[in-house]
């Protein structure tokens, strides 16, 4: 059997490049595999609504059966994908099926990582999947001390979670800041705040060493400096790893990802999108990768095009990633480099109400919005312009728990 398209991977991404076709006028045929058994489902609300009880879990499917129904692709779930052959055209599943295609589509995205060593069966948890998710909701109902190892947009958003549904909550991380990537030392320390306030123990600067069990039950994590820290409910939140291992003798280059072209290309008539992807690799660059929910959606649409002739060029999206943790929404358009000047352009950081501009080398390279989604409407126009005009001089420099003005720049410092 020879497939038109084939899309290995059936989430968010995968299902763009596949409605993006038909949206195009692709009348070919098109089948998406996903390893998994559920029908395709969002990832954002497995941290928030489905794991805090709002949603039932069902209501994070992407589309309803009809909606897949009249997409005209077969979805076959269950079907995990277990070698490629690049010259051959040709995928191999676990179960010994063979697929032919014309053109595939690697959205794989990731799998959890653990921290080393043998982990405690009961107890212990990770977040990645509908099923992960429903599975550490009914551990959190059932504990009473919650450690979270990592404090990036996943482990922040649990911990939030958690401490909603009244638990103690411990957050693990090796960084001096939340979010450290994302938010820089400045915002990351309002972030830090914000949990703070909330009851949650936040220990920064502080790399989790590995978990303590016994009777093969998770007892606690303990720390890189010997202090245990007890738990009757671990989740382990420090990133996650491309879904790759069955590409291993593909002939692919594989580098933290599938490393594609600007186009997104990995070979001649394979393309990948999501957080598997590695783009924009060539001379002197490894490319990016991006993991986050729009990038995915993006990718695929972008990717769906490209397929058809009909992209207006290269692929360079610009980053954008939120966040909503104890009634505050955090947006981020762009990068915030650590060593980054970040002033508040508007709001005030006193109300939690403001947007921050985020400069490097005299250039706007991140906009973040905290609770001001209105405010932001602009934010992507900004940095995507040819030429971003340098930022003024600030007129007063101020801890991060300072309030701006409407007439003067604030810039923030990560420093208590």
């Amino acid at each position: 059997m020879t497939v038109d398209v084939l899309v290995v991977g059936a989430s968010a991404g995968g299902l763009a490049v596949a409605e993006g076709l038909r949206r195009h006028g692709f009348t070919g045929t098109i089948t998406l595999l996903d390893g998994e058994r559920e029908p395709p489902y969002d990832r954002p609300p497995l941290s928030k609504q489905v794991l805090d009880g709002r949603w039932p879990p069902e209501r994070a499917r992407l589309r309803t059966r009809a909606e897949l129904e009249a997409l005209g692709a077969e979805l076959r779930l269950g079907a995990e994908a277990a070698a490629l052959d690049v010259p051959g055209h040709r995928v191999t599943l676990r179960d010994g099926t063979v697929l032919g295609y014309r053109r595939l589509v690697l959205a794989t995205g990731l799998h959890a990582r653990r921290l080393p060593g043998r982990t405690p069966v009961a107890g212990a948890h990770t977040l990645r999947t509908l099923g992960d998710s429903v599975r550490l909701r009914a551990g959190l109902l059932a504990a009473r001390r919650v450690v979270v190892v990592g404090a990036g947009v996943l482990g922040c958003e649990i911990a939030a979670t958690a401490r909603g549904l009244g638990r103690e909550v411990t957050v693990v991380e090796p960084a001096a800041r939340p979010l450290p990537g994302l938010l820089g030392p400045a915002l990351g320390a309002e972030l830090a705040a914000l949990h703070a306030e909330h009851g949650v123990r936040l220990l920064t600067s502080t790399p989790a060493a590995g978990l303590t069990g016994e009777a093969g039950r998770v007892t606690g994590v303990r720390t890189a400096s010997g202090v245990v820290l007890p738990a009757d409910a671990v989740v382990v939140a420090v990133g996650g790893r491309p879904a790759t291992d069955w590409l291993a003798d593909s002939g692919l280059t594989l580098d933290d990802g599938v490393v594609c072209d600007d186009r997104c290309r990995a070979a001649p008539d394979v393309y990948a999108v999501g957080d598997v992807a590695r783009f924009g690799a060539g001379p002197g660059t490894r490319g990016v990768r991006l993991e986050n929910r729009t990038n995915a959606t993006e990718q695929g649409l972008y990717v769906a095009a490209e397929l058809l002739g009909a992209a207006p060029g290269p692929y360079r999206p610009v980053p954008y990633v939120w966040t909503d943790q104890f009634g505050t929404r955090i947006q981020v358009h762009g990068t915030v480099p650590a060593d980054a000047t970040v002033r508040i352009a508007e709001g005030s950081v006193r109300e939690r109400r403001f947007v921050a501009h985020a400069e490097a080398g005299g250039r706007l390279v991140g906009v973040v919005g905290w609770n001001s989604p209105g405010r932001l409407r602009t934010a992507r126009a900004l940095l995507t312009a040819a030429t971003a005009a340098p930022a003024p001089s600030p007129t007063t420099t101020a801890s991060p728990t300072t309030t701006t003005t409407t007439t003067s720049t604030t810039t923030l410092t990560g420093d208590p």
